[in-house]
């Protein structure tokens, strides 16, 4: 093949905030397939907040990324050739691939796009790992009942939009938070949710107690910080807290929270929890929000970058909170 693999590699690690100086683009050979092998064009990949961690060279709960290496990351693409007896050229799949326009496969970690009448995109989103993190955070440790008060941060992300559509589907009330205006009445509009916070227009403690009257019965959690404390205030006994992310602290800002005592006082069970831990669950999670998103009871939003020279600063806003639901990249 004589066309070149463009790759983004990890070029230093960010001391705080990441910079597109912390990215470089290198162009490299396409490599010959083994037997065994396919190669895969990469079409859409998928930017998250994950992603940020892996830059750090600190222990978390998977590998860091190594100066040098490519950027960790889902994707959607064809297969363009293939000595692989499971893959045929044309097969869409679904795979880490990484930011780069090829990747070579032994297949172990990839899935062909398992029902073709939905957008490719959905399963790097509501009925992909973001979706799956919000059905497992939610159902499995959320364990919302009907009737309850659930509360979603990051309401208008690619996890949190799912996650408070759930909350409705399994009959509670669901209340965001979000940053902007305009992100607030999309979740309320767009996604259904009964109310949303804006946490940029001053402290939400009035404006959380205003919209969740009762308490809070679940939070989803995916910032942390200051937050996080402000929910611990209005959490009613017995609350559950899935802990899915702590933007608020992937630049190495500190993010105490000084509500601790709310937590043995309401006897409260906040559980962090990592999407990849429960591989097992995958497939019935990908089933259920399949058949929410083509029934249109999941609805989503897509924000989308041309270009792989565009992923790093598409991914820098996005951790600045720039993007509307799921941010992608059109790659091919």
């Amino acid at each position: 093949m004589n066309e070149k693999n463009l790759q983004v590699v990890l070029a230093s690690r960010p001391a705080a905030a990441a910079g597109e100086s912390d990215f470089r683009f290198v162009e490299a050979a396409v490599p010959d397939l083994r037997e065994g092998d396919f190669l895969v064009r990469v079409d859409w990949l998928s930017l998250d907040p994950y992603m940020r961690g892996r830059m750090n060279e600190g222990k978390s709960y998977a590998a860091r990324v190594e100066l040098g290496e490519v950027m960790v990351g889902g994707a959607v693409g064809t297969v363009v050739s293939s000595r692989h007896g499971g893959f045929a050229e044309g097969d869409k799949v679904l795979g880490s691939f990484g930011w780069q326009r090829f990747a070579v496969s032994d297949g172990k970690g990839v899935m062909k796009l398992p029902d073709p009448r939905l957008p490719e995109t959905v399963w790097l989103g509501a009925a992909g790992m973001p979706g799956i993190t919000a059905w497992m955070g939610l159902g499995q440790v959320g364990s919302p009942r009907p009737g309850e008060t659930v509360v979603v941060s990051a309401a208008s992300g690619a996890v949190g939009s799912v996650a408070g559509q759930l909350a409705k589907i399994a009959g509670c009330r669901a209340v965001g938070i979000a940053g902007g205006a305009a992100k607030c009445e999309h979740a309320v509009k767009a996604l259904g949710f009964d109310e949303c916070i804006d946490y940029k227009a001053g402290p939400i403690d009035a404006a959380l107690k205003a919209a969740a009257p009762g308490g809070v019965d679940v939070y989803f959690d995916n910032v942390g910080g200051a937050i996080l404390d402000a929910v611990l205030r209005r959490v009613n006994t017995g609350a559950r807290i899935p802990l899915c992310g702590l933007i608020a602290g992937y630049d190495g800002a500190d993010i105490p929270i000084r509500n601790v005592f709310s937590l043995l006082v309401n006897r409260v069970r906040l559980q962090g929890f990592i999407v990849s831990d429960r591989m097992d669950l995958w497939p019935a999670a990908m089933r259920e929000l399949a058949g929410h998103v083509a029934a249109g009871r999941i609805r989503y939003h897509e924000t989308v970058a041309h270009g792989l020279e565009n992923a790093p600063r598409a991914f820098l806003g996005m951790l600045r909170g720039e993007n509307l639901g799921k941010q992608l990249v059109k790659v091919s």
